[in-house]
């Protein structure tokens, strides 16, 4: 009796090991499924960060081309222009459209993180605005409003430079400061504000080197308004940014196919028209 419960009892043992190996080698059979397939499976929600204005109706615009595809499109609206970076950086949102890749490169090196870039969007050219004077024959001694980010920073003393009213040193392109100024003739008095807080700056300065958006916010019309403004070919032009290893992820290359629509470029040729233009 003994030997046959102990038989009995090995026997029992066995069939419990063998059925939970088998059972481990299913599991190890099946395909794993990484975030982008567990999204996926869930009918994937996508949170796209933008800026007020104009990223923020044309991501409106976007949002249900997009959610045709099956996708969620779930839009936040940043007030600035670092928070978005940020937010991404953290994986509070899944991209973002805000920015030119000159911007993106600075921030990144700056903050160290890593976020790329993954399809274009629309340029949208800076201008020269203000409300005292009409042209860019400034006194001597006049303040110039400039955005206070090195990239945009750097455009706003490319435009001043091609407006004739200073020369930088050889070869800083977007990336200089004002130390990097060779001439001044005028003596213009160049103060550094926060992008978004130029136009209600220009109560207190001759002129102001603002981005499209912040100025279309404003109510000002580019095409109209702006006493000079970069040419159609600039090449700020502005993009759409992931974190990193994220540049494959189907649900974000159809994002890009969204905002690449003809539904998209021609609602911005209609509305926007000589304010912006595609860079896709």
């Amino acid at each position: 009796m003994t030997i046959g419960r102990t038989r009995a009892r090995f026997a029992a043992r066995s069939a419990l090991l063998w059925s939970a190996m088998l059972m481990m080698l299913v599991m190890l059979a099946l395909p794993v499924a990484g975030p982008s397939a567990l999204a996926a499976s869930a009918g994937r929600t996508i949170i796209l960060g933008v800026t007020p204005g104009v990223h923020e109706e044309l991501a409106e615009v976007v949002k249900p081309i997009y959610e045709e595809k099956g996708y969620t499109l779930k839009i936040v609206v940043f007030s600035d222009y670092v928070t978005p970076n940020l937010a991404l950086a953290e994986g509070e949102i899944d991209v973002n459209s805000y920015q030119h890749y000159p911007f993106l490169e600075q921030f990144c090196a700056d903050r160290k993180v890593n976020l790329v870039k993954i399809g274009n969007s629309f340029i949208f050219p800076m201008g020269v605005y203000s409300r005292k004077v009409k042209g860019l024959s400034l006194r001597k001694g006049a303040t110039v409003a400039i955005p206070n980010d090195p990239s945009n920073g750097g455009r706003a003393l490319v435009l001043l430079e091609s407006a004739g009213l200073i020369k930088l040193k050889p070869g800083v392109g977007w990336r200089a400061t004002v130390f990097d100024i060779a001439s001044n003739p005028l003596g213009l008095r160049i103060v550094e504000l926060e992008a978004a807080q130029l136009p209600r700056a220009l109560d207190d300065v001759e002129i102001a080197c603002i981005n499209t958006n912040y100025a279309m916010s404003a109510g000002f019309v580019p095409g109209r308004d702006a006493i000079v403004r970069e040419k159609a070919d600039s090449p700020w032009v502005n993009i759409l940014a992931v974190k990193a290893g994220r540049e494959t992820d189907k649900a974000l290359l159809d994002l890009v196919e969204a905002y690449h629509s003809d539904k998209v470029r021609q609602y911005a040729s209609d509305k926007y028209a000589g304010s912006l233009f595609p860079g896709f």
